[in-house]
């Protein structure tokens, strides 16, 4: 018998010291991308540096705020699409910021999978990149985790971090919001990154082909129409904000247009949005059909089209608007505040959002 005791190491664990350093010099040019004033140091260190001072800000509040994607990560994993969820990452976080008046200044970002392979944390890593910059921020560092026996193969989770400036009496705090503001919304990319759970259960009860044209736009695969990543308003919002037009933003997503208004809303103020004032996009008509969703569960799901609304007074309706569609963004004025409940209102006629008669549902905050 033998007496050799067996050397254990940890790449048999299943855990790759090379692949994780691999990642690392992988995508130091995508970090690169992305350095902006007050960042400007290598990763590879144990934190990233920021200076907001540099970053142009005198006296400013720092606002952070962190973020998942949710099972639209599954829904990617399963169809082997891992290039921009990266994006709806940064998108969930930086949109997030910016409706508090916030420049999103740096990002860190948490990559956990059982074993790195085939390039998907590039690929994700690449989409986070991407992210950043169309939000100006720059990303500073992160953390991937190879974690043998903590998730089924092939799947991976992803958490994004963002830290934020404003200059202090600058912050959107909602308190200006009054009866007599008008709501504008700003148009979604599609279904964001929030209701998933949803989409990804009618994907198997009904047997949708999601490698197959979409019934409502032949043009794109369905399996597209239903990853395209988080529109990020990052950059067409911050002038207006910073010029002070802008009272309150509310940034769609878990909870619907119902649920995300109000959050911004003062005592005695309700929203009143009106889903008569603009086209439900066919992808949120398909979804509706298919589940056979009434529309108030649709405005307490979805963002029906609309991922970002603005609270502004009447006199500053036309500026805005014009300043946001010059920055290329698709403005609908979708309602008004009241005298009320603090909550949120919304109602349509038939025929809107399916509806077999005029409906309403209303939340109250």
């Amino acid at each position: 018998m033998s007496g050799d005791k067996q050397s254990y190491t940890y790449e048999q664990a299943g855990v790759s010291i090379e692949a994780g350093n691999r990642l690392v010099k992988a995508i130091g040019p995508l970090v690169k991308a992305t350095m902006r004033p007050g960042a400007d140091a290598e990763i590879g260190g144990f934190g990233g540096f920021f200076d907001p001072k540099a970053a142009g800000y005198k006296d400013p509040l720092l606002v952070a705020g962190n973020d998942g994607v949710g099972t639209k990560l599954k829904l990617a994993i399963d169809t082997d699409r891992h290039d921009t969820v990266g994006i709806d990452l940064v998108a969930m976080c930086v949109n997030d910021l910016i409706v508090q008046g916030a420049e999103p200044l740096f990002f860190l970002d948490y990559f956990a999978t059982g074993k790195l392979e085939g390039g998907v944390a590039e690929r994700v890593i690449a989409g986070i990149a991407e992210g950043c910059q169309q939000a100006g921020c720059a990303l500073i560092g992160g953390e991937t985790a190879e974690m043998p026996g903590m998730y089924a193969e092939g799947d991976y989770d992803l958490a994004g971090f963002c830290v934020g400036a404003v200059e202090r009496g600058e912050q959107l705090t909602g308190e200006r919001v009054a009866p007599g503001h008008v709501l504008l919304g700003l148009a979604s990319s599609g279904v964001h990154s929030n209701g998933y759970s949803l989409v990804r259960r009618l994907a198997a009860d009904k047997g949708w082909k999601l490698d197959r044209p979409a019934l409502f736009d032949p043009e794109v695969l369905l399996v597209d129409a239903l990853l395209a990543p988080t529109r990020i308003y990052v950059k067409s919002l911050l002038p207006v904000v910073r010029a002070g037009m802008i009272d309150a933003l509310a940034h769609i997503t878990g909870g619907g247009l119902l649920e995300n208004i109000p959050r911004v809303l003062p005592e005695g103020a309700r929203a009143m949005v009106d889903a008569d004032a603009w086209e439900q996009p066919r992808l949120m008509a398909f979804l509706q059909a298919q589940g056979n969703i009434e529309p108030g569960e649709m405005a307490r799901t979805f963002n029906c089209g609309v991922g970002m609304v603005l609270a502004v007074t009447a006199d500053k309706v036309d500026a805005v608007t014009s300043a946001l569609t010059e920055a290329g963004e698709t403005v609908f004025r979708v309602g008004e505040i009241v005298a009320g409940q603090r909550g949120c209102t919304v109602s349509g006629a038939q025929g809107t959002w399916s509806a077999k008669e005029d409906w309403q549902a209303g939340h109250d905050a």
